[in-house]
Formats: C-alpha cells, sequence, structure tokens
C-alpha cells in the first residue's frame, strides 16, 4: 500500500514522466496495450461522479485499475471531496505490485500530457504561452510543457488566487530556474498574443475564452476550464488524446446545434505520424486532454518502483 505521503516526494523529472506518458501512447498505437472505455456513474442531482477505469500496459506487463470518486455538493473548495487510486498487478508472475494513491500520478500525467499534445500541434516560430488556472494541474503545467517545448520562452499565467499563482512561481523556478513568468490581469488580450493557451481551471473559474480571443495559429489545450464552446466549434482541427473519452466527458463544449464537434485525429495517431497534427501554419487548433489510464498506468509504475525501491509504504497480506 503506497500512501500520498509515501508518493510525494518519490524523484522523478518532468521529463522522465513524459517520455513515460510518450512510451504508453506509442504502445497503444502499435496494438501492445489495451484502453477500454471509462465507466461512469453519477448522482442525478450532480453532487458526485465516480470513474472506474482497466488498462493493460503491453510493454511493461502491467494491468491496473484506477478508480475516481469525486463528491462536489456546493461546487466549491470547501465542500469538494476527491479520491482515486489505482492497483497495479505483475502481468508477468500473477502477483499484486501495489494499491496506491492516484493524485500524484493524475497531477503529473495529464501537464505531461499537455506537452506533449503542445509539441505535436504547435506552430513553427511559436515562443508564448498563456496558462489560465493555478490549481494542482495549473502548478505543473509549466515545468512539464518546458521539457519538451523549451522554445515557448514567453510565459504568462492567470489566476485569482494569490497561494496558487506563488506555487506556479515556485514549481516553474524549481523546474526552470532562468524561466520567467508574467502574471496577467486580462486572460482575454493575453490570449491574443499566445501561441498557446493551457485552459486548467477549476468550473468556479469566470474565464471562458472565446474563439475570436484566440490568435491564428494557437493552439488551444482544455484540461479543466477556461474555454468556451466556440473554441472548439470554430477550430480549424480538433485533436484529442481520445475521441471517445472527448465524447463522453466533453459534453459541455457541445455547439449551439447540441451537437459535438467530431476529432480530426487522436493523438496517438498524431505520433505515429498516421495523421497530421498540423497542416498550415494559420491554423486555430483545439486539443482535449481527457488522458488515458495507460499513462497512468506507466507514472504509478514508475513511482511504485522507486517507492518500493527506497522501503516506502507498508506491505499488507491482503489476500493471505
Amino acid at each position: 500500500m503506497l500512501s500520498r505521503s509515501d508518493l510525494a516526494d518519490v524523484p522523478i523529472t518532468p521529463a522522465e514522466v513524459v517520455r513515460a506518458v510518450e512510451e504508453a501512447y506509442l504502445a497503444f498505437a502499435a496494438g501492445e496495450s489495451d484502453n477500454p472505455r471509462k465507466l461512469s456513474v453519477a448522482d442525478p442531482g450532480g453532487s458526485s461522479v465516480s470513474y472506474a477505469m482497466l488498462g493493460r500496459d503491453g510493454r511493461r506487463r502491467v494491468v491496473a485499475m484506477k478508480t475516481s470518486y469525486k463528491f462536489d455538493p456546493g461546487h466549491d473548495r470547501s465542500t469538494k471531496r476527491y479520491y482515486t487510486t489505482i492497483t497495479l498487478y505483475d502481468d508477468t508472475t500473477g502477483a499484486p505490485i501495489a494499491m496506491m494513491d492516484c493524485a500524484r500520478v493524475g497531477a503529473l500525467r495529464t501537464p505531461a500530457v499537455s506537452a506533449l499534445l503542445v509539441r505535436e500541434t504547435v506552430r513553427r516560430g511559436a515562443e508564448s504561452a498563456l496558462l489560465i488556472g493555478t490549481g494542482t494541474q495549473g502548478r505543473n503545467a509549466l515545468p512539464h510543457l518546458l521539457a519538451v517545448n523549451p522554445q515557448l520562452r514567453k510565459l504568462m499565467v492567470f489566476g485569482t488566487h494569490p497561494d496558487g499563482l506563488a506555487a506556479v512561481h515556485t514549481h516553474l523556478t524549481e523546474a526552470a530556474p532562468h524561466a520567467l513568468l508574467k502574471v496577467v490581469d486580462d486572460p482575454y488580450t493575453a490570449a491574443g498574443t499566445a501561441d498557446v493557451v493551457l485552459a486548467t481551471a477549476g468550473p468556479g473559474t469566470e474565464v471562458a475564452l472565446e474563439s475570436e480571443h484566440l490568435a491564428p495559429g494557437s493552439v488551444a489545450v482544455l484540461v479543466g476550464y477556461g474555454l468556451a464552446p466556440s473554441t472548439l466549434v470554430e477550430a480549424d482541427r480538433v485533436i484529442a488524446t481520445s475521441a471517445a473519452q472527448m465524447a463522453l466527458t466533453g459534453t459541455d463544449m457541445v455547439g449551439p446545434d447540441g451537437t459535438l464537434r467530431s476529432v480530426d485525429a487522436e493523438l496517438p495517431q498524431i505520433l505515429t505520424r498516421s495523421r497530421p497534427a498540423r497542416r498550415r501554419e494559420d491554423e486555430k487548433i483545439f486539443v482535449y486532454n481527457s488522458g488515458l489510464v495507460l499513462t497512468d498506468i506507466a507514472v504509478a509504475h514508475a513511482l511504485a518502483t522507486r517507492a518500493i525501491a527506497e522501503g516506502r509504504g507498508t506491505e499488507v497480506p491482503l489476500w493471505d
């Protein structure tokens, strides 16, 4: 059993996380791994939502089940409860590896996927990025982004929580000491100057960038909130990590006619060059980052292997 505190400071760099995530996508694209569609159940009143995700990493020979449960009756930080776990099994020996808290896994996996998506879709000569939101995803976004997109030297952030803004600065400084970050007061104006927009804000944000606010040739990545449906509806190209998962979790981005825009290419297809990411330099590209459980497995396995090697966690006779 690996708790949140057991995993909190297990050393792993943004570059290592991105590499693990990319390997997971390549294995999936090659048909070596399995990633069935997630299951979900929600309270009719909107107070809770739960997901279950099963996957098999064919290269690591690891099978895993991830579950998540969010209880959010008041839709504010004071009442929100969120729990996520992942259980790993060694598919070469048949032995369980670990049952572990998945909070740090998700906190690292998602920005690593965003970084890959930006690497594949960003236009040539791009140098500026705007981050919207300073929660967990916002705090980890820029170190992972720069790990594979070092040319993005003009960094901007919009947030309304001083502690969150300070944390974004701290995380960036630890990963890239010489990087400069500007806090902006008007995200709409800033978006017009950004080659990349990372929307990682929480559901309570008042920011909702429209397509007209985005610069020609820009990439807008939706991780949480911060983008209005027009950024998807009017995009020149739509990229997703998974079209099936976007159809399941992206319903708040439907167009005026009540339908969800179709996906032009998925990340595994782009990484294997079976479909293009960008066709023209002036295209506005909308990217939906929903993540695959295979990427959770890759990061969880890396963290668990290191944690167990360091003697962390508690061995329990669960199946004795």
